[in-house]
């Protein structure tokens, strides 16, 4: 990726994105400070642990809701450690709303009364996901946390696996979190390998395609991702090129998101630009000492 392409992308942020995501790019490409991250996270938290108040852009709402909540993990697990008094405040929360089986809903019944986009309005079926489970879950895992509803909910994510006929990409990418962080790794790495076929029958691995998809590296977002085996190293670089591809010319990638709200799609689009960055410098294309352009005398 070149300087100018990378610059693109950081006038982008700065000229789009929201708050939070303009320290996340600034922590994640600059050597930003965390504290600034998770200062601007917080104003998204509600006294009841969970998240809410626009945090998911098509939840526009409030009231906390598991996605947002999701959503906030994989921000924080960006800043590296998650704090235990946090990461118990949010597994408390988190119990309060789970369903008997200890499994999440994506949105709570009251998403139908707030703001929020019309495919989470429509929702009728508030039983568990095993995508928004699994996903939670694992980043629990990866941090240490340690709360009874966690491990309730890592019992419900093994039964909901290991019964598994098919899947969709969502369910997948929650699916391989969980598989990478739980505990038991002889069961974990059994288990997906047992799903290979599965998981990557959901993956769109031609790089032509367009729209609303998930290509290899929507999956296996860095080189060491427990579903990177499931794509060739030319399926990996021919998806890598389509990436630096799609790159607009005002430096930002479309959402590819259903859109209904403006303000959705454009906070969706910085978030996007800041995801399509962290994985083509994952995967080496984006060198954090990127070289300066040249001064002019």
């Amino acid at each position: 990726m070149t300087w100018d392409s990378f610059r693109a992308a950081e006038h982008f942020t700065m000229r789009n994105a929201r708050l939070l995501d303009r320290h996340r790019f600034a922590h994640l490409f600059q050597a930003g400070p965390p504290a600034a991250v998770r200062s601007a996270l917080s104003a998204y938290r509600n006294l009841d642990g969970g998240y809410g108040n626009g945090l998911e852009p098509d939840l526009r709402g409030h009231s906390s809701q598991p996605a947002a909540v999701e959503l906030a993990l994989r921000h924080l697990d960006e800043l590296g450690h998650l704090p235990q008094e946090l990461g118990q405040g949010i597994s408390r929360y988190l119990a309060t709303v789970a369903n008997p089986d200890s499994g999440l809903p994506q949105v709570l019944p009251g998403v139908h009364y707030t703001e929020a986009a019309p495919w989470h309005q429509r929702v009728t079926d508030f039983s568990s996901r095993l995508d928004t489970t699994a996903m939670i879950t694992g980043l629990l895992h990866k941090h240490g946390i340690t709360h009874p509803w966690r491990d309730h909910a890592t019992a419900y994510c093994w039964k909901r696996i290991d019964s598994l006929g098919w899947t969709d990409p969502h369910e997948a990418i929650g699916i391989c979190c969980f598989l990478q962080y739980v505990p038991d790794r002889h069961r974990a790495d059994v288990t997906m390998h047992h799903l290979f076929p599965m998981i990557r029958a959901v993956i769109d691995i031609h790089p032509s395609s367009t729209g609303h998809i998930h290509t290899p590296l929507d999956l296996a977002t860095h080189p060491n991702h427990i579903a990177r085996p499931l794509f060739s190293d030319d399926e990996i670089e021919r998806n890598i090129e389509l990436f630096e591809h799609q790159q607009r010319s005002d430096g930002g990638w479309d959402a590819y998101w259903g859109h209904w709200n403006t303000a959705a799609t454009i906070e969706r689009e910085g978030m996007r630009t800041i995801q399509r960055l962290r994985v083509l410098r994952d995967y080496g294309r984006v060198e954090l000492e990127l070289p300066r352009p040249r001064r002019a005398f």
